[in-house]
This record gives structure tokens, C-alpha cells and sequence, in this order.
């Protein structure tokens, strides 16, 4: 899936937001079954960690597979800003809700 690559390209937070880039119907021939299960998964927005519990890959797996595909802008990453070394309110909000909906 990663190509033997174990760090992604970027660095992305576990709690980083992702979303996809693509419109539905775009033609997906060309890429591989997990690209296109991200991009189906991700057209709700999803923390990275969501991404990899939901489809069941290792964390560090999607982080590679995400980080290629932002990079290719079939997603959007969102990563949380830090103030200080205090999380935002507004993600600690977001991940709350996300965890309730589980």
C-alpha cells in the first residue's frame, strides 16, 4: 500500500482533519482500492485517526496513503494549530462530537 515507506511526506497529526478534493463522479480507474476508499470516507470530514480506525489500517499506513494523496490534491489536511501547547477549542470540539457520533 505505502510502497515500503513508513514516514509520510509530511508530518500529519493523528487529530488532523481530512476532506476530500474530489467531486463524486470523478473517474477513479487510475488509482489504487485504498485512495478510493479515503476519498469515499472523506467526503465527510475525518481525522486522520478516523480514517485509519474506520478502514481498519494501521495509523502510521494512513498517515503515508493520506499525506501522498494531499500531495496529489485528491484530499484536503487540516492541521490543528497549537497556541502556547494548548489544543484549539474549537478541534477539542470537533473530536468530541466525532467521538459521541462513534
Amino acid at each position: 500500500m505505502t510502497g515500503g515507506r513508513t514516514a509520510p511526506r509530511v508530518k500529519l497529526a493523528m487529530e488532523a482533519l481530512v476532506s476530500s478534493a474530489t467531486a463524486e463522479h470523478r473517474e477513479f480507474s487510475h488509482i489504487t482500492p485504498e485512495y478510493k476508499a479515503i476519498s469515499h470516507l472523506c467526503r465527510q470530514v475525518r481525522s486522520v485517526a478516523e480514517v485509519s480506525a474506520l478502514l481498519r489500517m494501521p495509523l502510521g499506513v494512513a498517515r503515508v496513503l493520506i499525506a501522498d494523496m494531499a500531495a496529489e490534491g485528491l484530499v484536503r489536511v487540516h492541521q490543528p494549530q497549537l497556541d502556547a501547547g494548548r489544543p484549539d477549542v474549537n478541534l477539542l470540539e470537533r473530536v468530541l462530537s466525532g467521538l459521541r457520533r462513534l
